[in-house]
């Protein structure tokens, strides 16, 4: 059983009961989640909100919206449960025409990015656990920097793009959750960055000098 967060204000919305009789066919189940959208702007985006992350603050006025599946998949021998992605057509005709009218269907339009969460993974989920699957989809969509400074387009909005990870998680999260599980490879990467490295600094630049030129 999820745990529940104290405050009210930010309660976890879930999939509907719909989506939970998915029956494991090849075919999976997904319907839009506004609710997690507006959730996830109350709680972490938005300026005062109980869990506010200012890494986010870039997000108040972007245009993504968030997919409910009735379950995750595997993907490289891991068990995928969330994905964001920026909303692209590489086809023609009407493959092109299909996949759009199923975004209007959906949204009522075709968002520029689009983040995806497991639905059942978010009924057993703990609150942790839960709050850092999102927010982590939502480091994904970072925002683009011009001479060290965040950039902006004319009209005002950030520069977006689709950003990849820090190390193997991201550092924002790794500040507020922790390096998870002790035997995970995060934290078995933290314990490493702990210890006397075991390869000299000269061994490493005659390997890849471009990787320290970057950590000098």
């Amino acid at each position: 059983m999820a745990r529940k967060l104290q405050s009210p204000q930010i309660r976890r919305p879930m999939p509907s009961a719909k989506l939970g009789e998915w029956d494991g066919s090849a075919t999976r189940m997904f319907e839009p989640a506004p609710e997690v959208k507006a959730w996830m702007l109350s709680t972490f985006i938005e300026e005062g909100a109980p869990l506010y992350n200012e890494d986010h603050k870039h997000l108040s006025n972007a245009d993504f919206e968030v997919l409910w599946a009735s379950r995750g998949f595997e993907r490289q021998g891991r068990f995928v449960l969330g994905t964001t992605e920026e909303v692209a057509f590489r086809a023609g005709g009407w493959q092109k025409e299909r996949q759009e009218f199923q975004m209007q269907q959906w949204f009522g339009r075709i968002p520029h990015y689009l983040i995806t969460l497991d639905g059942a993974f978010a009924r057993e989920a703990d609150d942790a656990d839960w709050c850092a699957l999102v927010e982590h989809e939502l480091y994904h969509i970072g925002q683009k920097t011009e001479f060290g400074a965040p950039a902006f387009k004319r009209d005002g909005q950030p520069k977006l793009y689709m950003r990849g990870h820090d190390v193997e998680e991201f550092v924002g999260i790794v500040r507020r959750y922790g390096t998870g599980h002790p035997g995970g490879k995060l934290a078995s990467l933290v314990s490493a960055a702990n210890t006397q490295p075991t390869v000299s600094r000269y061994r490493m630049a005659q390997a890849c000098g471009t990787c320290l030129l970057k950590a000098a």
